[in-house]
């Protein structure tokens, strides 16, 4: 065996271990949900179930309780659903247009604007929660699925920006002044020429806030009501919902179904992920 070949072997050895505990825990939510009361009882974590059984997935989806709430997971997936969709497209769009700005329309103090900006990169989203729940109630969005689509807009804002700015600066200006001496104006420069050159970042910003607001927690039991909280809260609720058995196999269930529509965005789309980062690393 050569310096080569034992080399290989050892990368992966370390990445199939890597991999194995990554896994693990998926495995044994995945094999629990399928398992009943008596499997999971008699039986032990890494054990497989006798059987498909979707009783557990049925419960979680529609009967399971949430506190007083038995209704199961659904409505608290469709209140995600409805508040995601909107709010990844809007923090997305409006990104695009303050990174197209900051960087190819540049005005006095741009710079400097495009500092406070990365402000909101770093900032915990803790020492916000006052000042917008009082900006949510002067707005009279509180408690609300709006409310949330806003609070997420603005709380995207500034990785938006920072990933369409630092994108946008590669672009040859050459292009935009070419543009500009045809008589084309701001937007018409935007939509012909710069975002079907933005392919890359806007696969990788809609996967990336996706990803963020669906599985917020913070913002969701912060400012939701009872008829707009997310799923994440949802999960939360039946996870503590206390009974005289513990249903292990129906709360590995409700885990999966919340966390599903992020595993699916990876994997349809993972592939145009990392083609985005690698372009914006080789342009950066």
């Amino acid at each position: 065996m050569n310096a080569k070949t034992l080399s290989r072997l050892v990368v992966y050895t370390v990445l199939g271990v890597a991999a194995f505990f990554f896994l693990a825990p998926l495995y044994v939510m995945l094999v629990t949900s399928f398992k009943d009361a008596e499997q999971i009882r008699s039986g032990n974590l890494l054990s497989l179930p006798h059987g498909l059984n979707f009783e557990s997935w049925t419960l979680a989806w529609s009967t399971a309780c949430t506190g007083v709430d038995c209704r199961g997971l659904k409505p608290y997936f469709m209140n995600s659903v409805m508040m995601a969709v909107p709010a990844v497209l809007i923090s997305t769009a409006w990104g695009a247009v303050n990174g197209y700005v900051l960087s190819m329309w540049k005005f006095r103090g741009s710079d400097l604007l495009f500092g406070f900006i990365l402000f909101g990169v770093f900032m915990p989203f803790q020492v916000v929660l006052l000042p917008m729940s009082q900006v949510l109630g002067f707005l009279g969005l509180s408690s609300s699925i709006a409310g949330l689509v806003l609070v997420h807009c603005l709380a995207g804002m500034a990785g938006t920006t920072l990933f369409f700015r630092n994108y946008y600066t590669a672009i040859p200006r050459e292009l935009v002044n070419a543009a500009r001496m045809d008589g084309a104006g701001f937007w018409r420069i935007f939509v012909r020429i710069v975002i079907p050159m933005s392919t890359p970042i806007l696969m990788v910003t809609l996967i990336w806030q996706f990803t963020n607001i669906w599985n917020d927690f913070l913002f969701g039991v912060a400012f939701s009501g009872a008829d707009s909280k997310p799923i994440t809260v949802g999960l939360n609720n039946m996870a503590n919902t206390t009974s005289s058995v513990k249903s292990y196999n129906v709360d590995m269930a409700a885990a999966i179904i919340a966390g599903l529509p992020t595993m699916l965005v990876y994997v349809l789309a993972g592939q145009y992920f990392v083609k985005g980062l690698t372009a914006g690393a080789v342009k950066g």
